[in-house]
């Protein structure tokens, strides 16, 4: 009986501490306002293990977000930021031309790309908000474009 009583003491004082073990707590702000240059970080804390995920273009901007959460006073770090290749702006610049090109949609339309660091930029004329979705869509699922921006002229 008093083995049970202790037992179920414990219980009742430990159920509090878990439940404070489970909070998270968003350290991204912090994390962002280091000037780190990876996309869509995100930086939370549950348990005391700091996690922290998004994307980055080398491998040194990926280590410099841990390294930052460490000088926070975190110990545990759970560092799950992607590494992805540079883009190659001149590769995807010439197969967005192509596939715009031939996409019989738009086919009055005049339309050119460019891109810098993944981020495509269509320009031209377009006829209507449909040929701008056909045009949209097709840049976005280009590998390797990160974001498409747009300076279409009707």
């Amino acid at each position: 009986m008093l083995g049970a009583a202790v037992v179920s003491a414990l219980l009742v004082l430990s159920t509090p501490l878990m439940a404070d073990s489970t909070a998270t707590v968003d350290l991204t702000p912090q994390l962002q306002s280091a000037g780190l240059d990876i996309d869509n970080l995100r930086a939370v804390e549950v348990g005391g293990i700091v996690i922290l995920r998004g994307r980055a273009v080398d491998a040194a901007a990926a280590q410099r977000a841990g390294t930052i959460a460490e000088q926070l006073g975190y110990t545990r770090v759970a560092n799950l930021i992607q590494v992805a290749e540079i883009p190659d702006d001149a590769r995807i610049q010439r197969i967005a031309e192509r596939k715009l090109a031939l996409q019989r949609s738009l086919d009055d339309c005049n339309l050119h790309v460019a891109s810098t660091r993944g981020v495509a930029t269509i320009v031209g004329k377009v006829h209507s908000e449909l040929q701008k979705d056909v045009a949209l869509d097709i840049v976005r699922n280009i590998d390797g474009v990160r974001s498409v921006r747009t300076d279409f002229r009707d």
